[in-house]
């Protein structure tokens, strides 16, 4: 799980201290000082360029121990084993809430109708959760060891990492004392940072952030000034009738709280044009209020705390790129001057004049990175032939870390008839594909057009017959196009596409549902209504099935200029979420666990089968027993979650803010205006800037020259480092050299 580059983490991050002190050491090791045989210092040698190299592909920091032992235990640490086994255990300890009291255990949230959950015995989760705090005890011991006390001492996360590891022992032993029946949890709050520090772009993200608020109060400032000056308007504006039946006072402006928050709702429209109706009803001119209030806040405001969002996070997500290409030019250094064979010069120490090819072949066969990248390593390296590597020709092959696999299909079947040549040609061509999704085209039709048909129908009225047979007809050709396409590309070309294992797959499943179906309702035949046993037939599966033939037609999208740069820029969003989404959790988990503490059991419904509990009769439209939001409640995690969720989007978020008020109290609303701060301003904002970039980048190069006909073309992967490459500094040598030089564990000779 681990990502590159965290400027915190003590093993990613930058280390301070060392001296340039020159080497010593023999000359078959020009890097560190060493002692014993020379089979010993080579070996040791080569495996100091296999971490360093490592590290620059992660982007990690090669400020740690640089010994024998020491490698060993860090390249365990990065091993796939290892962080697969942190990773779960991140993954266990956070879906504990799910299980632990209040369980979420129940079929439903509604207060209504949910039976009671089951509590798990008292020991259960809290002996998984002592299982995953030793992981994590273990974890950190590693880190303090090769990073070392000095560097500890330094780490403001490592010593959090510490802090949090305490309280939540100290936490669990206090909940084992009695017996599990304590209230609050504190350790239930710390558990997203497991998974926070354990990311080092979520740190990134959350530094950018940290580093955007003071820009951000500004606008904030301004939106809470726009917020109180029209609330004391509205308040003087709408002062009542002298017989007290002005609704416009009685329901939105009450009193300045109730003011507050229904302009501040107002800002998101959730409540528009409710909250002006009243006024607007008695006369026109009330409606400038709310309008001018609208165009000030929502189009000017808040889209100015947007693009300040955007170009501060921008400018401060680039410095911290800027660092991880650094760290990944250092690494590569790092590699070459322990490598490197060396020339002498004068009294002085020798200089490196470069590095041996079959010693950095050596090298690369040891690395731990992907197979495509390291034979694409191993490719470049052997085009420089038998002479030394210079610096600047080392750095060169790992440009070859940011390019992108073009997969090579094989070869298509030879055939000697001619006849089965053009039967080949034709079956491969890309028109056969057009064919198909035609096929497909039609399939969905008739689909829709029977749904339409059958919509004003009993179920027991509709005849399937026309519609079963055209489905077997469609069946049979997608059946018959996957021999037909394995007989033109082979069969291993066929499953080198994609979308052929996905059609095939598809078809495969299809002709399960259609034989069952006509093993269960036999052949279509006029009448032909097949019955639901359960929740489906096997025909309305079937027919659930095939509406998936829709992706199919996502491939066409590839073919249109515009519509492919979008759909790229979609699916490299994807890629990239991981620390956007990874935030998005934290945030989540924490304000779900404070929601459990704060409103556990203050939704209850009215006893019996009242009008409010069924939502009719007294309860005023448009409110929280109205439109039954019973199932919104914080009585458990799960539950948490989605009320989170809903709010989060603001659509009728009013609602439970006054529901809430009332079922809690009026301070329950800085509850929820701050998760609307947190999660609708500040994390959507950080999303958008995520896709404008995106995009942007996409957009800028659509128009660059394409390579000529005959030249391999170059893609690179689209990953978040790779998006601002092109605006970043390369560091300069001297400036790597003095870091070099810094470095507590290696001594270099200039």
């Amino acid at each position: 799980m681990a990502e590159p580059g965290s400027e915190s983490d003590p093993l990613l991050g930058r280390a301070r201290g060392g001296s340039g002190r020159d080497c010593v050491g023999p000359p078959a090791c020009h890097g560190v000082r060493v002692g014993g045989g020379a089979e010993a210092t080579e070996d040791l040698c080569l495996n100091q360029a296999v971490v360093f190299i490592e590290d620059a592909i992660q982007y990690r920091s090669i400020y740690h121990r640089m010994d024998a032992r020491s490698m060993w235990f860090y390249r365990w640490y990065y091993s796939k084993t290892y962080q697969r086994i942190l990773g779960f255990a991140i993954f266990l300890i956070l879906c504990l809430a799910f299980i632990e009291t209040p369980s979420s255990f129940t079929s439903t949230s509604d207060v209504r109708y949910r039976a009671k959950p089951w509590e798990p015995p008292c020991g259960l989760t809290e002996s998984v959760e002592l299982l995953c705090l030793l992981v994590f005890v273990a974890d950190v011991s590693v880190k303090g060891y090769l990073v070392g006390w000095s560097q500890f001492r330094k780490s403001p996360w490592l010593q959090a990492y510490v802090t949090v590891l305490v309280v939540s022992l100290v936490d669990w032993a206090v909940s084992l004392s009695l017996r599990c029946s304590e209230t609050v949890r504190v350790r239930r709050l710390l558990r997203p940072f497991f998974l926070l520090q354990n990311s080092s772009m979520m740190k990134k993200t959350l530094k950018c952030v940290r580093w955007t608020l003071p820009e951000m109060a500004s606008v904030v400032l301004l939106l809470s000034l726009h917020l109180c000056l029209f609330t004391m308007f509205g308040m003087l504006l709408f002062t009542g009738e002298k017989d007290g039946t002005d609704k416009e006072r009685l329901i939105y402006f009450r009193n300045l709280p109730e003011a507050l928050s229904s302009l501040l709702v107002l800002l998101t429209t959730a409540n528009n044009p409710d909250v002006m109706i009243p006024a607007y009803s008695k006369h026109r001119a009330y409606s400038i209020f709310f309008i001018v209030f609208t165009v000030m806040g929502s189009l000017f405001l808040m889209n100015l705390l947007t693009a300040i969002i955007y170009n501060q996070f921008r400018g401060y997500l680039m410095k911290s790129l800027q660092t991880s290409l650094f760290r990944r030019r250092l690494g590569i250094r790092a590699a070459f001057e322990v490598l490197a064979t060396r020339a002498a010069e004068g009294e002085g120490c020798p200089h490196p004049v470069g590095v041996k090819p079959e010693i950095f072949l050596k090298v690369l066969q040891e690395i731990q990175m992907a197979p495509y990248l390291k034979e694409a390593m191993m490719k470049k390296v052997h085009t420089y032939g038998g002479s030394l590597l210079s610096a600047d020709e080392f750095q060169k092959v790992f440009n070859e870390l940011d390019k992108k696999v073009v997969k090579e299909h094989p070869p298509r079947p030879e055939y000697r008839s001619p006849f089965l040549q053009s039967a080949q040609f034709f079956f491969g061509h890309h028109y056969f594909d057009y064919l198909g999704n035609l096929i497909a085209l039609g399939n969905l039709v008739s689909i829709c057009v029977f749904l339409v048909l059958d919509a004003d129908m009993m179920p027991d009225d509709r005849d399937d017959f026309i519609l079963g047979i055209l489905n077997c007809v469609f069946i049979l050709y997608y059946l018959l196009e996957i021999p037909l396409k394995v007989f033109a590309l082979g069969l291993r070309g066929y499953l080198s596409y994609p979308s052929n294992l996905f059609d095939g797959f598809l078809t495969l499943v299809l002709l399960v549902l259609e034989i069952s179906t006509l093993a269960v309702y036999r052949f279509p035949h006029p009448g032909w209504k097949p019955e639901m046993h359960g929740l489906l037939s096997l025909w309305d599966m079937a027919r659930l099935v095939n509406m998936l033939i829709v992706f199919r037609f996502l491939r066409i999208i590839l073919n249109m200029k515009l519509m492919a740069l979008v759909t790229r820029t979609l699916l490299d969003l994807f890629r990239n979420m991981q620390a956007f989404a990874g935030i998005l959790v934290v945030v989540y988990y924490i304000f779900a666990i404070v929601g459990i503490n704060l409103f556990q059991g203050v939704v209850v419904p009215p006893a019996g089968n009242s009008s409010l509990a069924s939502g009719n009769g007294s309860a005023p439209c448009g409110s929280f027993e109205q439109l039954e939001y019973w199932p919104n409640n914080f009585d458990d995690f799960a539950a948490a979650l989605i009320t989170l969720w809903n709010v989060m989007v603001v659509n009728n978020w009013q609602v439970f803010l006054e529901a809430f008020r009332r079922f809690a109290g009026p301070w329950s609303k800085l509850y929820f205006v701050l998760w609307w701060l947190v999660s609708s301003v500040i994390w959507f904002n950080l999303f958008l800037a995520l896709i404008l970039e995106n995009f942007i980048h996409k957009w800028d190069r659509r128009n660059l020259p394409q390579s000529h006909p005959g030249t391999l073309e170059t893609h690179y992967q689209m990953t978040v480092e790779l998006m601002f490459r092109d605006v970043l500094e390369e560091p300069e040598e001297e400036e790597l050299m003095k870091k070099l030089r810094h470095h507590p564990h290696l001594r270099l000779c200039r």
